[in-house]
């Protein structure tokens, strides 16, 4: 869209457009009952009409391209593209022609011509043709500076600006989540799965050429979207990777630290960079679109002092009879040792079954302890294991543990019939 048109008559004109693909040509049917006084008038014109599908005339289907009609729409990631052309109105020769065009965002400001020699001269009724291309980086206003430049035989200077503004679009919806595993003991060499969501917030379909996570020099990366069948893997979504507008996907990856980059040596700990998602995709005309998020970063999980850790526990129990679980106990202080006892407070449905105030004895800097206990609960559906109380008798410091686990209770004749 021209801001504003210079008001001084220039004997050069400039014409800037912008390249885009076409677009598939919509026919609007108008069609009746046969009972109707047309009959098959309307019919048979949408059968003779070249632009309809055949077969498919009332389905708003075209086998045409029409040019585009306005500026459209720009999504960030796509290559905008552009067409400049300087024309010489006048019946005189211009000499020293220099066409510069930058684009204006709310950050920077960028050179896009081609070449940054002026034309030594320009004669009447030729023009001078230039095609601009740029990477949309950047969300909202964007402004194309056109300036021209020129001599006229009697050796004025002559110069004059165009202004084109648009707005770029954010095409996609990104959503990420972590997740953390506690597969060892150690929280070294946990694992931490990353859930992406991606949803196509355009008015068209995307073909989803890739979509992969780089994960930062700390971490390796397996993704978790395909799945093996008869030994060739198969992509979860299918074999079309089409996103329909304002549809959702969820991507999935998981990470685990590199043994260089463990925890002892006190890298992973606190905030730690996990990487940057890499999307490309193409609408329904082959233009390519490309984004990168910035680099995403996890809060790596904090135990505190004592981390209580579940090695065993079932999933299903029987009501009113007594099931066992164990725990796993690590001082996670690198220079205090502790003195701990071991507290048990009853819930409304699962109880503590064993003696309540135990000594456990002392355990030092970064060791760990097993723990049989056992339990009973007296209600049925799904419960929750609660109620174990850590204290240190050194510091008199108490360290609470609710909804450790949940377990499914069942009565004795559903256990009976399983």
């Amino acid at each position: 869209m021209e801001v504003n048109p210079p008001k001084q008559e220039h004997l050069l004109a400039l014409k800037v457009m912008r390249l885009t693909k076409p677009t598939l040509f919509t026919n609007i049917p108008v069609t009746c009952e046969e009972k109707d006084l047309p009959g098959e008038l309307f019919n048979q014109l949408m059968r003779d009409d070249p632009s309809t599908v055949n077969g498919a005339e009332i389905l708003m289907l075209g086998e045409m391209l029409t040019l585009p009609q306005n500026f459209g729409n720009i999504f960030l990631g796509e290559t905008f593209s552009s067409y400049i052309s300087v024309h010489n109105d006048s019946s005189q020769v211009v000499k020293d022609i220099l066409v510069k065009a930058d684009l204006q965002t709310s950050s920077q400001r960028l050179n896009l011509s081609a070449s940054s020699a002026a034309v030594a001269e320009l004669k009447p009724d030729c023009c001078i043709d230039d095609v601009i291309h740029h990477e949309v980086k950047e969300i909202g206003t964007h402004i194309l500076v056109c300036a021209v430049s020129y001599t006229t035989q009697n050796g004025e200077k002559m110069y004059f600006r165009k202004f084109f503004k648009f707005q770029v679009l954010k095409p996609l919806d990104v959503k990420t989540k972590f997740y953390n595993a506690e597969s060892d003991l150690s929280s070294v060499t946990d694992e931490v799965f990353l859930e992406a969501q991606i949803q196509n917030i355009t008015n068209s379909p995307m073909f989803m050429e890739k979509v992969s996570l780089e994960p930062s020099i700390m971490y390796n990366v397996a993704e978790l979207n395909s799945v093996n069948q008869a030994g060739e893997s198969i992509s979860t979504f299918g074999s079309r990777a089409y996103l329909q507008p304002m549809d959702t996907r969820q991507y999935l990856y998981c990470l685990k630290p590199k043994k260089e980059f463990a925890e002892k040596a006190g890298i992973i700990k606190g905030v730690t960079v996990i990487g940057k998602l890499d999307i490309v995709w193409k609408t329904n005309l082959g233009e390519r679109g490309r984004l990168q998020t910035s680099q995403l970063q996890r809060m790596a999980p904090g135990y505190g002092d004592v981390r209580l850790s579940l090695e065993a526990i079932p999933d299903t129990v029987t009501l009113e009879e007594p099931f066992h679980i164990t725990c796993k106990i690590t001082n996670c202080s690198s220079e205090r040792t502790m003195d701990l006892v071991l507290e048990m407070c009853n819930t409304n449905s699962v109880h503590w079954c064993g003696i309540s105030g135990r000594q456990l004895g002392k355990l030092h800097p970064s060791s760990s302890l097993c723990l049989a206990l056992t339990l009973l609960s007296s209600v049925q559906g799904l419960q929750s294991v609660s109620g174990l109380r850590l204290t240190d008798t050194f510091l008199k410091r108490t360290y609470e543990y609710d909804d450790i686990a949940q377990v499914c209770v069942v009565s004795s004749a559903v256990k009976m019939e399983n």
